[in-house]
């Protein structure tokens, strides 16, 4: 019964064709593939759902900033280790850890760039380093990039992309909030317009400061926004949460958010913004 018989010969020889890491990415939110060289021309938006997913620091800053280039501020600024902290790591091994990760000292990216040639005051919460927490340096560099702001007399712009305040740090790191809000008081008596973004996600001590305290709010579509997580607060209150809640979409429709921009769009919003506010 040769009939039946496969020629096995020569497969022996045939060399396994591996599939690079990164040629395809699956959606998060709707579990579409998508070519990667795709969703780079697509800034990383899925085309079957708009589910924006997380990019780096980096990607915004060549994003929003003419030419990509940001004069960047504070570089050297590093955190240290007051309270000696130690859970499942010493602090300073994960600082370590993190700058070894990032090639940045801290959580946050600060400096001055142009955008449309208007010049700008600019921060990027970089979620990479320790899920973009914020410690004394983080909120040090945001108070300086808020102090450039009201010396130059130019706009701020700060992108937030943080999980709150960073435990290691205790007080220190919740002090950081009263520090932000202040100046930022004193940015709007000079009438020096704010913009904050808000990214996925958006939580905890940055939201209850200067994340939650631009002159326009403008966020990123089905980005999670809040202070607590849904979870913690359901288990605290005892009752069911609204649907979406700690969405973007929700948060516009209660007033919190001004506008949810879509990526592409986020460089010519914020140009338009900039035109009418400060020209």
């Amino acid at each position: 019964m040769a009939w039946f018989r496969k020629d096995k010969s020569g497969l022996a020889q045939q060399e396994k064709k591996n599939i690079p890491e990164g040629l395809w990415t699956k959606c998060d939110s709707c579990g579409e593939v998508v070519y990667g060289k795709k969703m780079e021309e697509l800034l990383w938006v899925c085309p079957n759902c708009d589910f924006h997913f997380r990019i780096s620091s980096q990607r915004y800053i060549q994003l929003l900033l003419d030419n990509g280039r940001l004069e960047e501020f504070d570089v050297g600024l590093a955190s240290k280790d007051p309270l000696q902290f130690k859970d499942s790591k010493k602090y300073p091994d994960r600082l370590k850890a993190a700058q070894a990760k990032t090639g940045k000292k801290e959580g946050v990216i600060s400096g001055i760039g142009s955008i449309d040639n208007i010049t700008v005051s600019f921060a990027i919460m970089n979620f990479a380093f320790i899920g973009g927490s914020m410690g004394s340096v983080v909120g040090e560099k945001i108070a300086r990039a808020i102090e450039r702001a009201i010396e130059r007399e130019i706009p701020l712009i700060i992108i937030s992309c943080s999980g709150g305040a960073r435990m290691q740090e205790g007080i220190l790191s919740l002090m950081q909030m009263a520090k932000t809000s202040a100046l930022l008081a004193v940015l709007a008596e000079k009438k020096i317009p704010y913009i904050s973004i808000l990214t996925n996600p958006t939580t905890a001590g940055v939201m209850a400061s200067y994340a939650s305290l631009g002159d326009v709010i403008i966020a990123e579509p089905k980005a999670l926004l809040g202070f607590a997580g849904p979870r913690v607060i359901q288990q605290t209150i005892g009752a069911e949460l609204p649907e979406g809640f700690q969405s973007t979409e929700f948060f516009l429709d209660k007033g919190f958010v001004d506008k949810i921009v879509n990526r592409k769009e986020l460089r010519s919003t914020v140009i338009k913004l900039l035109r009418f506010m400060w020209e």
